[in-house]
């Protein structure tokens, strides 16, 4: 389950990036070339996507690193980062892979847990 998260989170993860990377390209293009009406138009939360554009991938990528060493921890940044880009840039075709693929990752990694070691978390 640790591996599973780990190989998960990471995914999720790059993936995620791409999405960040065209979502905070989007804001910083319509803020420098100005928006166009009815083909480029500015969002309404143009920091909170830029930041999540950021933090949630990087969470995802370091959940997923964290996941075999401290499962706990790690499962907790994947939920987090499930979390961020669900709220950030909603559930779509495009989100749904990161979304879907740090979220499992995270129950995963907070489920597993090591049977000969009395606190699997800590």
């Amino acid at each position: 389950m640790r591996n599973a998260a780990l190989v998960l989170g990471i995914i999720g993860g790059l993936i995620g990036m791409l999405v960040g990377f065209f979502s905070f390209g989007y804001v910083e293009a319509v803020q420098h070339f100005g928006e166009i009406d009815g083909v480029a138009e500015q969002v309404d939360n143009a920091d909170l996507i830029q930041v999540t554009s950021i933090v949630s991938p990087m969470l995802a990528i370091a959940g997923g690193a964290m996941a075999r060493a401290r499962a706990l921890w790690g499962g907790l940044l994947l939920l987090v980062s499930s979390v961020g880009m669900y709220v950030a840039f909603g559930f779509n075709v495009f989100t749904m892979f990161p979304i879907a693929f740090a979220g499992v990752g995270g129950v995963l990694a907070v489920a597993a847990g090591k049977p000969d070691v009395e606190k699997a978390h800590f």
